[in-house]
């Protein structure tokens, strides 16, 4: 596989950039962490298997940022694909689409290159009964993981051959400026957005053979960093930025 492109310019300008735009200075040591309060005494026999929740609610949306130090450094880990075929849950056949279209995309092949951390195209399965057409166990869906230079190839097709094609994308939707940040997705430094089937036509791997697919699929992508803690997601869109991805206010 060629050198990344992509990769290069976040190693060789992007990291910097955004290590002086997300660096706080903290002119004190913090801290230590204290213990959560629990609800029940855990070495109580007659609460031990109770849910212990801390006093005051669940904290995860004030989690703390890590420190700046040029070692975590905001940096994106993985890309994640998913599709949900509804026709799957009557014919499992239909799947076979989505899946063709989810390995052209990324790549991927079940340990492919000799690497056994590389699980391929899997299959979404339902966890539980819900609306009445979804059950447990049954396949409604595909989902797929890129890394290394598979996940910035990937990148690079979407900002460069995809969004300016789309005529009716202006960004990914942001949240409302007063909507409060110490939030579960908040604290995640996960972006995630869909893309219509059309979409999909105009990847580059799709495109060069698109009659060799039955349909065109809606899916949604996941972009995953390293960064958690009070304002990861918005450190998580200014990576994203660098990379040419555009942003919209919602109205």
């Amino acid at each position: 596989m060629h050198p990344s492109r992509l990769a290069d310019h976040y190693h060789n300008t992007l990291r910097d950039d955004i290590m002086y735009m997300t660096y706080n200075h903290e002119f004190q040591t913090r801290a230590p962490a204290r213990e959560p309060n629990m609800k029940y005494d855990p070495e109580d026999p007659y609460s031990k298997h109770r849910r212990n929740i801390p006093r005051g609610g669940i904290q995860i949306g004030k989690t703390p940022s890590p420190q700046s130090t040029p070692d975590n450094v905001i940096r994106l880990e993985k890309i994640a694909l998913h599709c949900m075929v509804k026709e799957a849950t009557s014919n499992r056949s239909q799947l076979l689409g989505a899946i063709m279209a989810f390995r052209a995309l990324s790549g991927e092949t079940h340990q492919g290159g000799g690497n056994r951390h590389r699980n391929g195209i899997q299959i979404v399965k339902g966890r539980k009964t819900e609306g009445g057409w979804i059950r447990p166990g049954l396949p409604v869906g595909v989902t797929v993981e890129m890394t290394g230079d598979r996940m910035y190839e990937f990148l690079g097709s979407l900002v460069n051959f995809v969004l300016p094609r789309l005529r009716e994308f202006n960004g990914i939707k942001m949240p409302f400026a007063s909507r409060s940040q110490q939030t579960p997705s908040g604290v995640s430094g996960v972006v995630s957005f869909g893309l219509p089937p059309q979409a999909m036509a105009l990847f580059p791997q799709i495109e060069v053979n698109v009659d060799s697919y039955p349909r065109m699929y809606g899916f949604h992508i996941h972009f995953i960093t390293n960064a958690f803690g009070q304002d990861a997601q918005a450190r998580a869109r200014a990576l994203l930025s660098g990379f040419q991805i555009p942003f919209a206010r919602a109205s």
